[in-house]
This record gives structure tokens, sequence and C-alpha cells, in this order.
């Protein structure tokens, strides 16, 4: 058998089997014959995780057959949506946009399965609005002794509160529904800017607009603002120009962007510099495009990545904080930092769960070592009451995060209930929801 890389190429895995089923029925029976021969079970996407969430030495399941739309149900809000647990999030807004739908809110890669994307919490930003988690609604999934289940809030609910956001341990998701909203554009306006007045203005600029995010490039005041706000689905299309999109998106933020790592990471004194020249390259655009094609983001250059979600009043000292350690350290960093924003949720396993958040994304650059730098920021994270993205780099383990979400016992005794006897672990399983 071929061995298995994740995007990051931080996991691999080489297990005994590779199944790709094409209907609910064909993935019951993997899930039965592997479990009866007593070998562990994982799913896997696009294999976007920084973690292991997905590696297993038993069989591995590629849900690329199981895609598409399965229903479309009109909702007092939109409609609920069930799509095959294995749709990759870009085709899912194409043809969600066909029936005049989009989903609620999105992140900044959308190459992920929804069944990935939803497992390990993905998120967008935006004070007002919660991650993907958030916005499902039903779910089926197949245990490991074969039953395929539908859950929602009326049936088997704790099943479903667990399995919205599940991290894979408890079974394989067949299909999912999702409360979805009428097709909207957005406007979409970016500007360099200065941390201090970003900061300065912090609670006015996350809360005056749809969508908010920054990026700012350590070792220096630059930061890279992006306001989005939303217009109706029919609104007029004002897009980026051809040229501007191969200067912008392809010749700096990949190319450049690429030849600055690079260049970063042989001679490391030079970042400084390079971060002052990427702050100031992107000069202000605004557009107005479908909502999906401004929220997500090409990226071609490959990193490592650690996020961890904090309550929104702790940003500013965290940066400071970061900015700090940086400067006594000596480390140089040539990735910007990533900030963004979400509502509170109910989500058991959620980051946001309870509280709004503020996100602090942390990254380096794959031939880079990325060890000094996220082991001296995850104590800043810590502190501020962090939680660690479940399906980004950290060092917690499940004493750890029981002592952040109060709905963790609860879903270890779902987890118990349907997987006693653990098809579905693995080793980073067992690390943050232990044996």
């Amino acid at each position: 058998m071929a061995t298995w890389h994740n995007w990051a190429r931080t996991e691999s895995a080489a297990p005994r089997r590779f199944e790709t089923p094409g209907s609910v029925d064909d993935l019951a029976r993997v899930v039965v014959r592997a479990s009866e021969q007593g070998e562990h079970v994982k799913a896997v996407g696009a294999g976007h995780s920084f973690t292991g969430a997905a590696v297993t030495d038993g069989t591995l399941i590629s849900l690329d057959r199981m895609s598409g739309l399965v229903a479309v149900e009109p909702s007092a809000t939109g409609a609920r949506v069930t799509v095959w647990a294995g749709t990759r999030l870009h085709n899912l807004s194409d043809l969600l946009w066909a029936q005049g739908l989009a989903v609620p809110n999105l992140g900044d890669i959308d190459v992920q399965s929804v069944a990935g994307a939803i497992s390990t919490g993905t998120h967008g930003t935006g004070a007002t609005f919660r991650g993907l988690a958030a916005a499902v609604c039903g779910a089926t999934i197949v245990l490991a002794d074969g039953r395929i289940v539908d859950c929602s809030p009326e049936h088997e609910p704790d099943l479903f509160e667990a399995a919205r956001l599940g991290l894979g341990a408890l079974g394989v998701l067949a299909t999912v529904t999702l409360d979805c909203v009428p097709a909207f554009r957005l406007r979409a306006e970016e500007a360099p800017s200065s941390l201090r007045t970003t900061l300065a203005a912090l609670d006015e600029l996350r809360s005056g607009v749809d969508h908010f995010e920054f990026y700012w490039f350590p070792h220096t005041d630059g930061v890279l603002v992006k306001r989005n706000t939303r217009l109706p689905g029919e609104a007029p299309v004002q897009p980026v120009g051809r040229v501007r999109t191969l200067l912008d998106d392809e010749l700096l933020s990949n190319g450049a962007f690429a030849l600055f790592q690079q260049v970063g990471t042989r001679i490391p004194a030079t970042i400084p510099a390079l971060n002052r020249v990427a702050s100031r390259a992107l000069s202000p655009r605004t557009f107005v495009d479908r909502s999906y094609r401004v929220f997500a983001s090409t990226r071609r250059v490959r990193f490592r990545e650690m996020e961890y979600a904090l309550p929104a009043e702790h940003l500013p000292a965290v940066l400071s904080e970061i900015d700090a350690w940086l400067q006594r350290k000596n480390v140089r960093v040539g990735f910007p930092v990533e900030v963004r924003f979400s509502q509170g949720d109910d989500v058991w396993l959620s980051t946001a769960h309870g509280r709004d958040t503020a996100y602090v994304a942390v990254h380096q650059y794959h031939r880079r070592d990325h060890t000094a730098y996220f082991d001296g920021v995850e104590p800043i994270l810590r502190a501020a009451q962090g939680r660690p993205h479940w399906g980004k780099l950290h060092s917690l383990t499940a004493d750890d995060l029981r002592e952040l979400y109060p709905r963790f016992d609860d879903f270890l005794a779902v987890r118990d209930r349907v997987d006693p006897h653990r098809t579905f672990t693995n080793p980073y399983l067992r690390r943050v929801l232990g044996e």
C-alpha cells in the first residue's frame, strides 16, 4: 500500500487498505469488515489538517466518491441542504449558488471536504457569525458496528451534538445537513495599515463590518486589513481585473512571497526587511464578487500552522507579548500572523464554545523548523485562555483540553457509547481525547 501524506507533509500513514466507497451501504460494509478484523478506521478528505487526525495503520477511507447535493429543503432562513460528506467546499459553493443559496460563512481555504472541515472546527471570520460546524443541523453517520444513524437535535440529539464537530472519533460521516442562506455577494476592501492603528480601533473595526480580519507582519508595525460587507446576491459584480489578479494574487501573494520565504530561509537576518517590503507591496483594492470567491484565497506556498482561539478582549495583549517574545529571543518569522473573529456558539467542541472569540494563527515556512516559534508562542496563547484549533499543530493533551471545554466529558460519554472498542482512534485522538 502506498504511503499517504497530508498537505503540509507533517503527517503520513501506511494503511493496510485504502477504500473509496460510493454509497452509504458501501461505506457501512467497509467499516464493518475493518471492525470485525480488529482494524482501525479513519476517513480522509483533502488531508488539510496539520495534525494526525486522519492517520491510521488500518483502513483509510476516501469519501471523494460520495460528493454532491442530496436534498434541498426550503426553510425560514433559506434552505436546509443535505450533501454527501466528501463534497469539497469549493464544489459545494458552486452547487449552492446554482440553487440561489450559500453557506453563511467560510474560511479562507476551500479545498477541504465538508466532513473534514466540520470535524476539525474550520471557521471563517465575522464578529456576528459562527464557524461551519454551527451551521450543521443534521447528519448521517456510520458507526463501528455498521449501523447507519440519522441524527439531529430531535433524533439522537447527543450523538448529533458530538458529531457536528466530532474529530472523526465517533464514526464516518456519510451526509451532512447544513442551514444555508440566500446567495450573497461580498464587497471586499483590502488595504495596508499599521498594527498600532488597527488595535486602537479594534472594537469598531470588528463590529463595524460583517467580516473583518487582518494579517500582521512580524518585526514590523505593518498589517494588511480585510473588510468584507455582505450584499444581495443580485448586486452588480465588480471583480478584480485579470491583470490586477495576476499581479496581486499570483505574483505578489504567491510568487514573490515564495521567493521571500526562500531568501529568508537561507539568510534569516533579511526577514525583517523582507516583511517591511511585503507589508507595503499590496496596494488598496476594492471588489465585489460571489461570497465564496471572496472568502477563499489561493495558497501555493506550503507552511506549518498553529492557531488558538481566545476571548476577544485578550487579543491586543497577546499580540504585544508575541512581539516582545520575538524580539527577546531573536526569532525571525517571515509569515504574517493571521487574526480573525467569531461569535460564540454552543457546539460542544467548538473553539468558540460559549464566548466571542479572536483567533490568532501563527505560521512558519515548511522548509524552516517551526518548533522554537510555536513552542515559544503557545504558552502566551494558553495563558490567555486559548483553545487550540483541532486541525492545527499544538501540544495539548486530554487533561489540558478538559479544563477548556465545559462539555468535554459529555463528548467522551457519547464516544464511549458508540465506539467502545475504539475502532476510530489513532495516536492523535489518544492524545487529545484519551484512551
